[in-house]
């Protein structure tokens, strides 16, 4: 971008900004902002700012005290740009919301995100999914941060390549933890021992509302653990399961589960292995939980006669979809 056409705008009592799919300006708006006090929402997203471009926004939101959201999705920013951020974010007290989602900030830029987590306490939601980082160091750097962090309340990791390493990292921090109210880490990879990990973790934390856990490879094994968790979780309210290989074993763990939860009134198994049997403990389940207000069975092997089960359960607002073939989903 740097030596590209000059270009300006007038921003005066412009309080929201859509530059998003190829709509960046040139540099010197980047360091318009540092005495603009009037926009509040940029976005940026899906254009190629680049590492130069971030390092020059970060300048800005060193001194900016207006804007609080910032969109810089599909940016092409690597970790040093993330780097320049994190610094931005240790002195910024505006900014509340920072979408980096699908661009390379890697194993250093969320280290280097994870010290700013750690002064921050104005940012309350990070996006840092579609592959920004992958793999369990920056994510172990993170988990580190969320133990002193008490602003941030919603987090997406998802397509990071999380595994059962990363996820007991992030369940040892749900444990002293108690801002964090959504948590995405579909599309990862945390198996059985990962649920395990969170499962422990959803038994004493009392502020995670949402935990997203779809296309994960978790098992029957992974979901009694959740459904233990659930007997005693009175915080969580949806809980999304779905694309995993969880049987009627574990579909039955969490009818149980069911039977005494007063919490959770959206829960997600789309696409599994549930059969038959499993869906009968469902509607038995369904008959005594006052809470539950949508169940989603969609792709699974229930048939007929499972399906009749569940279709009208606490107050008939259940979702029990027909069988199907198992899909995957990938970006």
């Amino acid at each position: 971008m740097q030596g590209g056409p000059s270009w300006s705008v007038n921003l005066a009592g412009c309080t929201s900004l859509d530059l998003s799919k190829g709509g960046c300006p040139a540099w010197p708006f980047f360091y318009s902002l540092t005495n603009n006090s009037a926009l509040t929402k940029l976005d940026l997203g899906h254009n190629s700012i680049g590492d130069e471009g971030a390092m020059a926004l970060a300048e800005a939101l060193k001194v900016n005290r207006a804007l609080t959201k910032l969109d810089l999705g599909i940016n092409s920013i690597r970790a040093k740009g993330s780097r320049a951020l994190a610094d931005a974010l240790k002195v910024n007290s505006a900014l509340t919301k920072l979408d980096l989602s699908h661009n390379s900030i890697g194993d250093e830029g969320a280290k280097a995100l994870a010290d700013a987590l750690k002064v921050n306490r104005a940012l309350t939601k990070l996006d840092l999914g579609d592959k920004s980082i992958v793999g369990d160091e920056g994510v172990m750097a993170l988990a580190e941060a969320l133990k002193v962090n008490s602003a941030l309340t919603t987090m997406d990791l998802d397509f990071s390549s999380i595994r059962a390493k990363g996820a007991r990292a992030l369940a040892d921090a749900l444990k002293v933890n108690s801002a964090l109210t959504k948590l995405d880490l579909s599309h990862n990879s945390i198996g059985d021992e990962g649920a395990k990990a969170l499962a422990d973790a959803l038994k004493v934390n009392s502020a995670l509302t949402t935990l997203d856990l779809g296309i994960n490879s978790i098992g029957d094994e992974g979901a009694m653990a959740l459904a233990d968790a659930l007997k005693v979780n009175g915080a969580l309210t949806k809980l999304e399961l779905d694309f995993n290989s969880i049987g009627d074993e574990g579909v039955m763990a969490l009818a149980e589960a069911l039977k005494v939860n007063r919490a959770l009134t959206t829960l997600v198994l789309v696409d599994n292995l549930i059969g038959a049997k499993g869906s009968r403990a469902l509607a038995d389940a369904l008959k005594v939980n006052g809470a539950l207000t949508k169940l989603d069975l969609g792709f699974n092997l229930i048939g007929d006669e499972g399906g009749k089960g569940t279709g009208g359960g606490a107050q008939g607002q259940q979702h029990a979809h027909h069988a199907g073939p198992r899909r995957q989903l990938n970006r």
